[in-house]
């Protein structure tokens, strides 16, 4: 069973629309009695780093985060999901993340290009993850974000995208259960589908 975790900021609708194409079981985790209930977990998100962790710690979400994560179940978080993963966010003010991928999120400035980076863009393959299993290289994924992961590791970044400078594009904890994508798989047709797909295959570590 697939958890969406509703938290006030998430585009929840098109996430479970893709789910239900895929005929994957899922349910919104709205309380953190719902934790109970799933075997894995889906941080969308749109909007700003610090209300986000506000609203997670006032949702009571952020402990049964932390746990699920640690009992070593599949996590997929998306866009400002993803972004909340990190220990630290700095948009509009420093603010503590999940931190169960060390890194912190910052600005993008890409030289001669404006922000938001909008649309589609494709990913650089740095190490291989059964999420990617079937995915077509060099498939396009559509983006929609003006700040980035930047993680104090290489080795947690799975996948990289240009947009006038190079960045993390997919990134994953050392075991291997948590990942985060900065790109909406769930509007990236055929091949995020795959992806969601996969996710829903992962075992637990």
């Amino acid at each position: 069973m697939i958890g969406i975790l509703d938290y006030g900021m998430g585009n929840l609708r098109s996430v479970k629309n893709s789910l239900d194409f895929l005929f994957l079981e899922n349910t919104i985790v709205s309380n953190p009695e719902d934790f109970k209930n799933i075997t894995h977990l889906i941080i969308p998100g749109v909007g700003a780093f610090p209300e986000a962790i506000e609203n997670i710690k006032n949702g009571s979400f952020h402990q049964p985060i932390l746990d699920f994560a640690k009992e070593g179940n599949p996590i997929l978080g998306i866009c400002l999901g993803m972004q909340l993963l990190a220990s630290f966010g700095e948009e509009v003010e420093r603010t503590a993340g999940l931190g169960l991928i060390p890194g912190r999120v910052i600005l993008m400035n890409p030289k001669d290009l404006t922000i938001p980076h909008i649309g589609w863009n494709g990913l650089s393959y740095l190490k291989a993850h059964p999420i990617f299993d079937g995915v077509k290289k060099g498939a396009d994924l559509y983006f929609v974000h003006s700040y980035y992961f930047k993680t104090e590791n290489d080795n947690n970044i799975l996948c990289e995208t240009t947009y006038g400078d190079k960045f993390p594009s997919v990134v994953v904890n050392d075991l291997g259960n948590v990942v985060g994508m900065q790109y909406h798989p769930e509007k990236s047709q055929k091949q995020g589908l795959k992806i969601l797909e996969n996710f829903s295959r992962m075992e637990k570590c």
